[in-house]
């Protein structure tokens, strides 16, 4: 993994987060919310269309900031960082899994899933492409490295993706509706992936944990832990 983590130190947190966005106009996207994912948890964000899901999300990943509150991110305070050092927190400890892949057509889906060691630049060529091809035939897509995504089923597409976010050994993957998009078989499959990553670190001792917006029953049901939102607060923790 890209930073150690201590068990005792959430890899995310929230402490009194909440975002508001608009001038003359406010809307209160989450409000009030104060919650640590641990490592090694698999969590999945619930609660009806509107509800601050998304929102959620992108506090904890830092694709957003909060209107007042903090997020800390393996213990480091966050909110007041510019965006350069919150983009190197993202690329070197976060991992993004979207309902959409956001796969660059152009390149095949080797390229796609060097991109982040690229930027981050901490191994050779040789390295990235086999850590890249690694991860590609952990998840079933070995023969299908040098196929660009219009190739490529929707499920293979999300797979690529879900091996691009763990390129550079996040600390914690944060998926939005990762499986809206995909038929039920694929939909098993993605959530079957999850399950493993979050089993195999445990089993390892890395602590790597993964969050979810969904609606998806089946997929929520399945994680270690569910949030519920309404109305941009949290209203249940189990």
């Amino acid at each position: 993994m890209s930073e150690a983590v201590s068990a005792q130190v959430p890899l995310v947190e929230l402490r009194n987060a909440t975002r508001i966005i608009g001038d003359e106009i406010k809307t209160t996207l989450v409000a009030d919310i104060d919650l640590a994912i641990a490592p090694g948890e698999f969590v999945a964000i619930t609660g009806p269309s509107g509800s601050g899901k998304s929102s959620l999300l992108y506090l904890a990943g830092l694709l957003d900031v909060p209107t007042s509150g903090e997020v800390n991110v393996l213990g480091k305070a966050t909110s007041q960082l510019p965006e350069e050092q919150l983009a190197a927190i993202r690329l070197a400890s976060l991992g993004f899994v979207f309902q959409f892949h956001f796969l660059l057509p152009e390149l095949t889906a080797l390229e796609n899933v060097v991109l982040p060691m690229r930027a981050l630049k901490r191994r050779s060529s040789r390295e990235m492409h086999d850590r890249g091809m690694e991860l590609l035939t952990s998840l079933g897509l070995e023969d299908h490295a040098r196929k660009t995504p219009d190739k490529m089923s929707g499920g293979q597409r999300q797979r690529v993706a879900i091996a691009r976010s763990l390129a550079n050994e996040p600390a914690i993957i944060l998926a939005d509706e990762p499986t809206g998009n995909l038929d039920s078989g694929s939909s098993e499959q993605v959530l079957g992936i999850f399950r493993q990553i979050v089993d195999a670190a445990t089993e390892g001792g890395s602590g790597r944990s993964i969050a979810v917006v969904t609606h998806d029953l089946d997929l929520a049901a399945r994680a270690d832990r569910r949030i519920h939102l309404v109305d941009g607060r949290l209203s249940a923790d189990f």
